[in-house]
């Protein structure tokens, strides 16, 4: 029979973190049962003549199987576990021919169908860096030797299970790494989202009035700047209307500020739910306001116009609430920025001039 190592010292803490370090690198613990270890295990009991055989590894204070052949435990405790004793030298096997010739251990609890388990051999599993994981091992519930053939073959299943481990710690980074590049990628496309959506704003904060969200200025600066848009604009008839609130420095100095911003957005709602999509709406100056409506003509532009004052005269606010309002109308190709302009406001002051709260349309020829 050959003799059995005396028992050794249990491992030193930090060696023994490491080691459950090296283990955890895995995440092979508790996963479910995989054909290639089953297939190995099979093999090593054919290969050793022996009825069972496993693949342990040492999880903290427990053995646990990941494969199993000849017996149904899927882990027992550390402290009777042989193969807790074969990690204490890496890159020796463990033989036991007959453990009840053994003082030094105890009968352990795990059984070969209805017999104790006598006999062990177990080769370490060991990671790239030297640390032991666990064992393949070869059981049996009657004392027997293993051959240098039988011996030679439990090493080299010893290799071919490392090299699995080695193959899913390999394919777990890759999958990390895939992780991290996706999460890379997402955290680039969320900063790029981010930048569009504060440009967008910022081209917003530019283009738009802060209080009442219409059009400022400097949109429609743009729009006279723009060939293309000018085009599109001048290709059918298209009326202009100005629009002022009447008596308005009266409603900032008897209400307040706050109460002229409201009405301020009154009008700019009121102007908002009466005109298309397409028209343009944009505050010209402190409480001005000039609609774009293309592909309009005069009549179809009053009516709008009149809607919007309809509006303003009902909203809710502690005084009357009024506009005046001027409507010029131009042809195709003509200069709307001007001309149009001029008679749209030579409209508004005749709206003024008649007594407020109105509608006034151009009547200027369209061609002079």
């Amino acid at each position: 029979m050959s003799a059995v190592r005396p028992l050794p010292l249990p491992p030193p803490d930090d060696d023994e973190a490491r080691r459950q370090a090296a283990l955890d690198a895995y995440a092979i613990v508790d996963t479910v049962p995989e054909l290639a270890y089953d297939d190995i295990v099979r093999l090593a009991a054919t290969l050793c003549d022996v009825p069972a055989a496993a693949i342990s590894l040492i999880d903290h204070e427990r053995q646990w199987f990941k494969a199993q052949y000849g017996f149904d435990r899927c882990q027992t405790p550390r402290e009777e576990a042989i193969c807790d004793r074969t990690i204490r030298h890496p890159g020796q096997m463990l033989v036991i021919e007959d453990l009840r010739a053994q003082s030094e251990f105890a009968p352990p609890s795990l059984r070969i169908g209805e017999q104790s388990l006598r006999f062990y051999a177990g080769m370490p599993l060991l990671s790239p860096d030297g640390h032991a994981l666990g064992a393949i091992c070869v059981l049996d519930s009657k004392p027997r030797a293993l051959s240098a053939a039988q011996r030679e073959g439990l090493e080299v299943l010893a290799r071919q299970t490392q090299h699995l481990f080695e193959l899913r710690r390999y394919a777990l980074e890759q999958r990390r790494l895939l992780s991290e590049r996706e999460a890379f990628a997402q955290r680039l496309e969320d900063a790029r989202a981010d930048l569009q959506r504060r440009n967008d704003q910022l081209e917003h904060n530019a283009t738009h009035d802060a209080l009442t969200g219409l059009l400022n200025r400097a949109a429609l600066a743009q729009l006279r700047d723009n060939p293309a848009a000018m085009r599109q604009l001048q290709h059918a008839p298209y009326t202009l209307m100005l629009l002022d609130i009447d008596h308005f420095k009266q409603v900032n100095d008897r209400h307040g500020h706050l109460l002229g911003d409201r009405a301020l957005r009154a009008v700019a709602d009121a102007v908002a739910a009466s005109i298309r999509q397409h028209d343009i709406a944009v505050r010209y100056g402190g409480e001005e306001f000039l609609v774009l409506l293309p592909d309009t003509r005069l009549a179809t532009a009053a009516q709008v116009a009149e809607r919007i004052r309809q509006r303003i005269a009902h909203v809710a606010l502690p005084f009357a609430l009024t506009v005046s309002i001027g409507l010029a109308a131009s042809e195709p190709t003509r200069d709307w920025s001007e001309r149009v302009f001029d008679r749209a406001d030579q409209a508004l002051y005749r709206a003024k001039s008649a007594g407020r709260n109105r509608v006034v349309v151009d009547d200027t020829p369209l061609h002079e």
